[in-house]
């Protein structure tokens, strides 16, 4: 989603935040599955922290707008391969998304 009107990263002090990551593939198409989304989005945040020094170890904090909640249990098993203790907190609702997609996840890292 080209052009819309704000950042993909803003680091203030110590904190950097993420704006809303979709899971696209890397032909900005949306895979079907629940659990193909979580990764390609897990992986694609990841990448941001890493071009800011950071990794998924640095994230406090995460938002996780999912679009049916009958997806919750696949989306938690892949989301729980990506972090480690400690945990970052984190809510997590159902939502309607401006994009055709599954789930989209924000997230605080401490620098």
């Amino acid at each position: 989603m080209p052009n819309l009107p704000f950042s993909k990263v803003r680091r203030i002090g110590s904190t950097v935040y993420l704006a809303g990551e979709l899971g696209f593939n890397a032909d900005g198409s949306i895979p079907e599955s629940i659990e193909e989304q979580t990764r390609n989005c897990l992986d694609r945040i990841k990448a941001t922290l890493e071009a800011e020094g950071l990794s998924l170890a640095n994230v406090v904090s995460c938002l996780c707008h999912l679009t049916d909640k009958a997806d919750f249990s696949a989306f938690n098993a892949v989301y729980a391969t990506y972090f480690s203790d400690p945990l970052p907190v984190r809510t997590t609702v159902e939502s309607g998304l401006m994009a055709p997609a599954k789930l989209e996840i924000t997230v605080v890292a401490y620098a």
